[in-house]
Formats: structure tokens, sequence, C-alpha cells
């Protein structure tokens, strides 16, 4: 990537990651903290009040992704963090779970993931985007290993509500990076932009929206379990994230020479099967897993197919909607998001009704399932050499 590409790519995945880490900051310890709140001993209200995030997202992220395709990404981007900031401010002002769930609400209806992955698009070329994508991805990953490492301090320091003064303050700083660092981007009006409709039914969408549904309804039903393993193989909770953090930066390590092989090759296709396969055989191993050593292992299988998977596919998803890449993404964020409500209901259920390995097991026929239907993928779009796409 050249300088301009760079910099405006680790703003947006900045911003990316800001708003995954109001999701995952608050896993390790909302509830523990929610105990002490009126209403906080159902456990159906707590998971309400941190699933409503995930909710509203996934009722914003098409209206949002669209918007943007018609003002540009810039307004939607700026609008989507104030709600961001309002949100938690919300929550750090009201010791009641009730204005909690309100707050996350807010936080979640600014959605602006599909116009952060098209506004990446947007100012990269063809020929570095998946790298690009690479790093937004990658910040999902981060935040993750991030809030389990620095979560339970922060929260034994500041309280919740620092954690959410704290978010509130990172939202104000992105804010700034959008307005004064991110270039503007303004729609193309002669562009005719597809129907909804249309880019729903394209096929080779389609089978990116599956993908990412099965994706993400694998990886939250498998993070019910992957804990629990953990300790029945002797690790305490506490010191989950000494398996966490070096398994997601090794998986970086390890999925970049294979990302960056792919596309000077243009074989990204046989790239994303890999991926898909290396997710099936980490389930596989988690079914047979019973030390700490084995649960590391299939974890960094899990993670290098994992963040191949999410560099690949919205990369993909932009270059077979180049004229609605904010409607396309829009689609694409929206069945993530179900996908991760699918999978922690799912996950839950078999895991009461069936037993824990039940969900490895059911991972592993869903990905076997989306391994058949990505093996008919057609060729991908030949790359164009745009250097104005480039331009800051």
């Amino acid at each position: 990537m050249n300088p301009s590409e760079l910099r405006s790519t680790l703003a947006l995945a900045g911003i990316f990651g800001l708003r995954m880490l109001g999701l995952f900051l608050l896993l390790p310890v909302f509830s523990v903290y929610a105990r002490g709140l009126p209403g906080g001993e159902h456990a159906l209200w707590v998971g309400l009040t941190l699933g409503i995030f995930n909710i509203v997202q996934a009722c914003l992220y098409i209206p949002l992704g669209r918007l943007s395709d018609r003002i540009g990404r810039k307004p939607v981007v700026f609008w989507g963090l104030s709600l961001f900031v309002a949100g938690a401010l919300i929550c750090a002002a009201r010791d009641d779970l009730i204005w909690i769930a309100i707050g996350r609400g807010v936080m979640g209806a600014g959605a602006i993931s599909a116009a952060i992955s098209a506004w990446v698009a947007d100012l990269t070329r063809e020929q570095v985007r998946t790298r690009a994508m690479a790093l937004v991805g990658g910040s999902i990953a981060l935040s993750f290993a991030l809030s389990l490492v620095i979560a339970a301090p922060i929260y034994r320091m500041i309280g919740m509500g620092g954690i959410f003064i704290i978010l509130a303050i990172l939202g104000v700083l992105a804010m700034g990076v959008t307005y004064f660092v991110l270039p503007n981007n303004k729609p193309e009006l002669k562009a005719a932009q597809a129907s909804l409709k249309e880019v729903f039914l394209r096929p080779e969408l389609m089978r990116l929206n599956a993908g990412v549904f099965v994706l993400h309804a694998t990886q939250v039903a498998m993070f019910l379990v992957v804990p629990r393993l953990l300790v029945q193989a002797g690790l305490p909770l506490s010191s989950h994230w000494e398996i966490y953090l070096p398994v997601v930066l090794l998986s970086f390590c390890l999925m970049a020479p294979v990302l960056i092989m792919g596309e000077k090759k243009q074989k990204l296709r046989n790239v994303l099967l890999i991926a898909i396969i290396l997710l099936f055989i980490a389930e596989c191993a988690f079914t047979q897993a019973g030390s700490v050593m084995a649960i590391a292992v299939g974890l960094l299988i899990y993670f290098v197919g994992f963040n191949l998977l999410e560099a690949l596919q919205p990369s993909l998803v932009s270059r077979f909607a180049k004229e609605s890449k904010g409607t396309a993404l829009g689609v694409y964020n929206t069945t993530q998001s179900i996908g991760l409500f699918s999978g922690a209901v799912i996950g839950g259920w078999l895991m009461d009704s069936h037993g824990q390995l039940s969900v490895f097991v059911m991972g592993a026929v869903l990905l076997l399932c989306w391994l058949i239907i990505a093996w008919s993928m057609q060729d991908l779009p030949a790359k164009v050499v745009d250097a104005s796409a480039a331009k800051a």
C-alpha cells in the first residue's frame, strides 16, 4: 500500500476496532457487575442488555450502508460515532440495568461497520484491498484479545462507569480522526445504484453472506464451550488471556504470508477454501482436546482460518458489488449479526440438551455445508488498476 492507503486504512481499522472494543470490553466483567444492580439477578435481562447492541446494529446496517452510498461515507461514520459516544455517556451516568440497556442500544444505533468497510474499498486499489481488509478484520481479533487482558484490571480500578467514560473519550477521538484525517469521499452520482433486491439475490454475494453467517455463528457457539474446556484442563479463568493473546498474535504471523501469496497469484478462491477447511479441522480437534496445549493448537488453527476469512470476505463483497458497496456490506454485516445471535442461542440450547461437545459437531457440519457452497464460487472479478481510488 502507498502512504495514503496505509494511513486511511489504519485510521479506519482503529475506528472499527474501537466499536468492537465497545462490545468485547464488557464481556469478561459485565455479568459480575450486573449482579449488584436491580434486575441483575435475572440472566435474561443481563443477556438482553449485552445483546441489544447487536440487535439494533442488525436493524440499521442496511439502511446506513445504503445511505453511505448516496451521501458519502464520512457523514454516516461521523454521526454514527456521535451515537456511540452518546450511548456510552448514558451508560456511564446511571447504575441501572434499564438505562445501561438504553445506552447500549444507542451505541448500537451507530451501525457504521458497513460504511467503514465500503470506505476502505473506496480508498484502496484492488491490488491491495484484501490486505487493507485484513488490517480492518485484524482489529476485531485484537480488540477481542485486548479486552480479555485489560477488562478486569480496568474494572477494578475505575469501575464500569469508568469503562464507559473511556469508550466515550475514544469515540470522540475517533470522530476527530474521521473529520480531520480521513479524506472526503463523495458518492458517484453518475453510477446507477443497484436495488436492494438485486444486491441481496446476486449469487456470489449470497455465498459470501451465507459464509459470514456460518463463520460468526460457529465462532460465538465455540466460545461458549472453549473457556469451559480450558478450566476443565486445569487453566483458571483469570489466566485464559495467556492462551488467547499469543494465539491471536501468532495467527496473524501465519496468515499474512498465505494472504499475500494468494493475492499475488490471484488465487484468493483457493485461500478462502483453505481457510474454511482450517476451521473445520479446528472444530474436529476440539472434540478430542483434553489438555491446555491441545486446546491452544486448536485455537491457533481456528484463528488462522478465521483471520483469513475476516480479511477475504469483505474484500470480495466490495469487488462483487462495485456500484453499491455500502448496500452490499450492509447486508453482509446484518447477516453477520444474525449469525452471532443464532450461534449463541443454538449453541446454548445444544449445550443444555446434548452436551458441550455437540456444539463442535454442529460447527463442523455447518462448515462442511459452507465448504460445499463456496466450492462452486465463480472466478473472481479481474482486478482493475485505478490509481484514483488510492488518492487521499
